[in-house]
């Protein structure tokens, strides 16, 4: 498949306060993503606690890798040697990769849980550790790092990130970008955001090299990361600055505060062209999902639906529960009693609290698939009722029964 092959058409939009959402088909050496779709993260080539056959029943279109783990841990190369991360994973359907950026600075530099935050909650000093004790450090050639599995010293540039994810061979990679965080001063996110948009120009003269010189390989799209934080004016620059490279897609990264999410989403894609793609990057709570789609995001990724599952925390729909509590106990009856996923169809919300409390392994994998279900399913839901042009009327109502306090 080469280039000319792969594509995206957007097929209807929104309309009225949601007009910049939007359907469309995303082609791809190994299939189609009709979008709007989430897309369940496999970070180092498996959907923690599930085998792929599992996230297929689950309903998703594709999964997402991770660049910076799989060139730790087993290296890139033997994903190449493997025939890539499809055939690595046994996954048949099309797949992504991040370029590394986000876990390079996340945990070499020190943000503790998050990027997206309220700014006025915390200082600097709480999200970023102190340089002697930093695991990165960033210049205008990349990101020098230590491993956080051996402490082992690397190197990330743009031309070695595409190099590991052309190895990896991702159906979607994406440019090596800077991250930062709410925390850093506007002077900081533009210094971000010109070193990105350099290396931006680097990643794709190194994708142009490898495409070419890998003679045989499926094409891999190259999406454009933007970032700018909270900042208008610096999300619009960089949105129009990366939309004019040679970039098949983008992505919309970075620090977002989520109580502004739809006003930031918006200032990009207002700026990016119609006929490629838009992924929100690390966005998966439903609300988040929602906002993101009228904004005009296309694909979304997020641990939260698996991290979750894993503390025991399911989705209902009445909102996100614990299944440990005590009331769970005694309760004989699924999670959803009108979920199809294997877990509730088979399942108690009793047998899970005892699975749980007793430290069985099985207990992640049931919750992580429904987890995923629901997530993959609320999206797909959302689609099929922008296509029924009654989008408005599902959102207010799935809206007011999962967050019914607010």
């Amino acid at each position: 498949m080469n280039r000319e092959q792969w594509g995206f058409a957007v097929e209807s939009h929104g309309h009225g306060d949601f007009a910049r959402a939007r359907r469309g088909v995303i082609t791809t050496p190994h299939g189609a993503i009709n979008t709007p779709a989430f897309i369940p993260v496999g970070t180092k080539a498996t959907v923690k606690a599930l085998s792929v056959e599992q996230v297929r029943a689950g309903g998703a279109q594709a999964v997402l890798a991770n660049a910076y783990h799989l060139y730790l841990q087993p290296g890139s190369h033997i994903l190449d040697l493997a025939g890539g991360l499809s055939s690595f994973m046994n996954w048949s359907g099309p797949t992504f990769t991040d370029s590394g950026g986000f876990q390079v600075l996340s945990l070499g530099v020190g943000f503790k849980k998050t990027l997206a935050m309220d700014p006025g909650e915390v200082t600097a000093d709480d999200v970023i550790q102190a340089p002697k004790l930093r695991l990165a450090h960033v210049d205008d050639d990349g990101v020098t790092f230590k491993s956080h599995l051996d402490g082992s010293l690397h190197r990330f540039t743009p031309e070695v990130s595409m190099q590991v994810q052309h190895q990896i061979g991702a159906d979607i990679i994406f440019a090596f970008d800077e991250c930062t965080t709410l925390m850093n001063t506007k002077d900081y996110q533009q210094i971000a955001l010109d070193r990105t948009l350099a290396w931006a120009h680097r990643c794709i003269a190194e994708h142009q090299r490898l495409t070419a010189e890998r003679v045989g390989k499926p094409y891999q799209a190259l999406f454009g990361v933007i970032q700018g934080a909270q900042y208008e004016d610096l999300r619009k620059t960089a949105a129009r600055t990366i939309s004019e490279l040679d970039f098949d897609g983008f992505g919309i990264g970075g620090a977002i505060d989520k109580s502004a999410l739809t006003q930031i989403v918006s200032w990009v894609t207002d700026e990016l062209p119609e006929d490629k793609p838009r992924h929100l990057l690390g966005i998966g709570e439903p609300d988040d999902l929602f906002r993101g789609i009228e904004s005009g995001a296309d694909t979304f990724d997020c641990v939260a639906p698996t991290r979750n599952a894993r503390t025991s925390a399911v989705y209902g729909p009445s909102g996100r529960f614990n299944l440990t509590v005590s009331e769970n106990r005694t309760a004989f009856a699924p999670i959803d009693e009108n979920c199809t996923c294997y877990t509730c169809t088979h399942y108690t919300k009793a047998y899970l609290h005892h699975l749980f409390k007793s430290k069985e392994i099985l207990g992640s994998t049931l919750t992580t698939i429904h987890n995923v279900h629901f997530t993959v399913k609320l999206v797909d839901r959302i689609r099929e009722h922008l296509d029924q042009d009654n989008y408005e009327e599902f959102r207010d109502d799935f809206l007011a029964r999962y967050y019914p306090s607010r």
